[in-house]
């Protein structure tokens, strides 16, 4: 097949799943025979902008009519079978779905978050799940300011979300989402579950497994609060593991972070890692914990951690339900709960790895995963509906 990938590359100083999950698709169709070109545009290039250039950026979020222009452009020379949209915010916006419409290419787009529902795409506010702009004109978030705690930043967010609606959900031949829990959520917030079909990311297999019971609880990713940085500092001055606890990982929570581990003889921040230095810490992990407060709509840790073979423990809400079989390949804690969080640790390092990795190899490997890729562009191809789920 030919097929046009559009992304929208997040910020390098913020390290971005997503950005890696679309990297690791566009090798995996090019590996798999398949043409792939890439429409793109990169938000470090902001900062490079002319002062007009930046103040244009909002008002081009609902809407840019070059980049409309510029990929009907692209679309003529390459005459692709599909095309699949990743994020379009804040340089490409909507527009790229109505060029693909003029062209007549059906489009699939996969739903990396909560964004079709929700201006900041998280369903997340003041230290808790929040819905209360799911189905209706997104007004709460502009007075809350919930994107950049800012309203006047959360107002292009919201316009957009308001005023492409309509056009995302009649237009989008197929919409991937990563969870049966976020595809359930957005049928909620009024999205066409007739278009709607499951694909999970698949993990590439990091090379190295661990091999023995494991050295320590392992902690990867952004330290802020949805992420339970806070609630796992609580619950393991409650918890009674045998094992040290090493986080990995900047954000916002980074300086408190590293206070309360210079304080503890059983912590270890180790801050940032490369790719290569969270393979090894997480193979060598007894188990990983991810104790999300807000609704993750998928958890690439918690795969990655399968890959190599290590349990995990995880909050029993948004994806984590689906993705951790329960005493099995990891343990659920009730969200939010640091007395759950705690007991959930001391059970998580007892469990072998096998399960995880088996569960790995069976939903999660680069083969898996091209395949979905495959069916669904096939599907949105010939217009046939998704499967309900």
């Amino acid at each position: 097949m030919r097929i046009v990938v559009v992304h929208n590359r997040y910020r390098s100083a913020q390290p971005s799943g997503e950005n890696n999950v679309v990297d690791r698709e566009v090798a995996l169709l090019r590996s798999g025979g398949h043409e792939v070109t890439l429409f793109s545009r990169d938000s470090d290039s902001i900062s490079d902008m002319s002062i007009v250039d930046k103040a244009l950026v909002p008002l081009r979020v609902p809407w840019n009519r070059e980049v409309r222009s510029t990929l009907a452009g692209v679309l003529r020379s390459v005459r692709p079978d599909v095309v699949h949209v990743h994020n379009t915010f804040p340089l490409l916006s909507p527009s790229v779905v109505a060029a693909c419409t003029d062209a007549g290419v059906p489009v699939v787009a996969t739903l990396h978050n909560y964004s079709m529902i929700c201006p900041p795409g998280t369903l997340y506010r003041d230290g808790r799940v929040c819905t209360s702009c799911v189905g209706r004109v997104p007004l709460p978030a502009v007075q809350h300011g919930c994107y950049r705690d800012s309203a006047l930043a959360t107002v292009p967010v919201a316009l957009n979300l308001t005023v492409n609606r309509q056009r995302w959900w009649s237009d989008v031949s197929r919409f991937f989402c990563i969870s049966a829990a976020q595809r359930q959520l957005l049928i909620q917030g009024g999205m066409p579950a007739s278009r709607m079909s499951v694909k999970h990311n698949f993990v590439p297999d990091p090379g190295v497994r661990r091999t023995g019971p494991g050295e320590h609880v392992l902690f990867l990713g952004r330290l802020t609060e949805e992420k339970g940085v806070g609630l796992l500092m609580s619950a393991w001055e409650r918890a009674s593991v045998g094992l040290p606890l090493v986080i990995a990982g900047t954000g916002p929570m980074e300086d408190e972070v590293a206070q309360w581990a210079s304080s503890r003889s059983d912590v270890r921040y180790v801050g940032l890692q490369d790719a290569a230095g969270c393979r090894a810490l997480t193979a060598s992990a007894a188990t990983v914990v991810v104790p999300s407060t807000w609704l993750e709509a998928f958890g690439l840790v918690v795969v990655e951690a399968m890959a190599a073979g290590v349990p995990t423990v995880a909050a029993a809400h948004g994806a984590f339900v689906e993705l951790v079989d329960d005493g099995v390949t990891g343990v659920l804690h009730r969200p939010g709960d640091p007395e759950s969080l705690a007991s959930a640790l001391e059970a998580g390092v007892k469990l072998p790895g096998d399960a995880a990795r088996a569960r790995y190899e069976r939903d999660f490997t680069p083969e898996v995963g091209l395949a979905r890729l495959e069916e669904g562009y096939r599907a949105a191809m010939a217009g046939t509906l998704a499967e309900s789920v």
